[in-house]
């Protein structure tokens, strides 16, 4: 084996269950998770040379994976998401007025995967990266190629939708109020 074959497989290849959890949250659907994960990493081997050891590898693959994932599987069925940000506040804040706290909810993977699959992709690869694999806005920023400032208001709408989302799930299962 070449050593640049056996450098690649050690650093990145660790990294292959979490590129293929980001492509399944991305495409929705198995097939495409693994042609994107596919393209995702020949693309990286091709490039391995561009990656600076020592420096992180996984943000270096999301980085890779997105970029993908844009030009060639979104390109298409890309459209302009109009979210009003004025509406979010509004359903935000009454439902902070309205109810005091809630008791600790125990909400099941399903419930948060399904709240997370409503958000428009924009808002769901945010939460993904920053809140689930835990990249920092900076990184989350380079990842997106957007300004941090950009990554940091989506992420607060996104977390203002999720806790809507959510909340209302808690209400329908009768989650019991605080005292």
């Amino acid at each position: 084996m070449d050593g640049k074959r056996e450098l690649f497989e050690k650093t990145a290849l660790p990294f292959l269950p979490a590129l293929y959890h980001l492509a399944m949250r991305l495409t929705r659907n198995p097939p495409d998770s693994n042609d994107l994960v596919q393209d995702t990493v020949l693309r990286a081997y091709q490039r391995f040379s561009t990656f600076t050891e020592g420096t992180n590898c996984k943000s270096w693959l999301f980085t890779i994976m997105y970029s993908i994932f844009v030009n060639q599987y979104r390109k298409k069925q890309r459209e302009a998401v109009s979210i009003d940000p004025e509406e979010i506040e509004q359903k935000y804040t009454e439902y902070i007025l309205a109810a005091p706290a809630l008791s600790e909810p125990d909400l099941g993977d399903r419930e948060i995967e399904n709240a997370l699959t409503e958000l428009p992709d924009i808002f769901r690869i945010l939460v993904i990266l920053v809140d689930v694999e835990g990249f920092t806005y900076e990184e989350a920023a380079r990842i997106l190629d957007c300004p941090v400032g950009t990554i940091r208001s989506r992420l607060f709408r996104a977390r203002k939708m999720l806790y809507v989302s959510l909340k209302e799930y808690a209400q329908k299962m009768g989650y019991e109020k605080k005292s």
